[in-house]
């Protein structure tokens, strides 16, 4: 089978993997986001999807858009089978969409049709799911519209961030996909439609919404931290830093004390007073530093009850 990948960040690279492996495969072709600024020096970096097609010497193309049709030419000429979309960050036109013989699908990390859209592993978190998982769609003109050939559930741990679980989902991806490939050539699956009463959207992130609200209760406050954690991680303001929040652990409490106020400070966390119990920053990183636990901050800073997180 002639397969087009397309696809950018490393979230990306299992579902390549899978299709590198399977015997009857051929990626004939990769597309990729074009190179982007990237660290201090802004110098262009190539995406790590880029990275690994140059490295297995496959054709690697990444346009801007697919809004020449030259483009979409280009694409037409390889005569695949398939297109498998992980993360591309591109959106393909109905042209592209009806190409491929057997059409274009797509690995989304979610259990669709909850959390379509740009940042469905974080907004899982955010919201307090308990579960979530990887579903392969096949793609349609909307937004993770499309009807649903697979999917697999994985729990949301207590501990887990959007880093970790965005980990968990990326292999999860690329092993469900690696199952079904037999069946998609085969034309055996019977596709199910989403659910519209049930549909929510996964906005991207922003560091606007980044600053923690201690007047939230503490379990939100505690999603929020995880879901954020590495990017754009939740801040707040404390003895004039900006400190980032990289973990945190909601704890019962029903004093009276004020949202964002010390109560206690040791190496097990600093418990901060929220709307709602409170909240024990357990893991942080200050400006220009890198991640540490609080007995490491607590070295280096006096940290007293009734001091106040703003």
């Amino acid at each position: 089978m002639r397969v087009v990948f397309a696809g950018t960040p490393v979230f990306a690279l299992s579902s390549l993997e899978a299709l590198i492996a399977d015997v009857q495969t051929e990626v004939v072709a990769v597309y990729t986001q074009p190179d982007r600024p990237a660290g201090r020096g802004k110098k262009l970096s190539a995406s790590p999807v880029k990275q690994r097609a140059q490295a297995l010497g496959i054709d690697v193309r990444q346009p801007e858009s697919f809004k020449d049709t030259a483009e979409i030419d280009g694409l037409a000429e390889m005569q695949p089978d398939l297109m498998v979309v992980t993360a591309y960050g591109l959106i393909l036109p109905r042209a592209v969409l009806q190409i491929p013989r057997l059409g274009c699908v797509n690995v989304h990390a979610s259990l669709l049709p909850r959390w379509r859209g740009a940042a469905p592993v974080q907004r899982a978190i955010e919201a307090g799911d308990a579960v979530t998982g990887v579903t392969l769609m096949q793609m349609d003109q909307g937004l993770d519209s499309g009807d649903m050939l697979g999917w697999r559930q994985v729990e949301i741990a207590s501990d887990d961030t959007g880093g970790s679980l965005h980990d968990k989902l990326a292999t999860l991806g690329g092993e469900l996909l690696k199952e079904m490939l037999n069946d998609i050539y085969a034309g055996t699956i019977e596709p199910l439609s989403q659910d519209q009463s049930k549909v929510t959207y996964a906005r991207k992130l922003s560091k606007a919404e980044a600053t923690i609200d201690w007047s939230d209760p503490a379990e939100k406050i505690v999603h929020k931290v995880h879901a954020f954690n590495p990017w754009p991680a939740a801040v707040a303001e404390f003895c004039q830093l900006n400190i980032r929040i990289l973990r945190a652990e909601a704890i019962a409490y029903e004093g009276d004390a004020a949202p964002g106020q010390v109560l206690n400070a040791d190496k097990s966390g600093i418990l901060v007073a929220a709307g709602n119990g409170a909240v024990s920053v357990q893991e942080i990183q200050k400006p220009g530093g890198k991640p540490m636990a609080i007995a490491s901050f607590l070295n280096g800073m006096q940290v007293q009850k009734g001091m106040k997180f703003g």
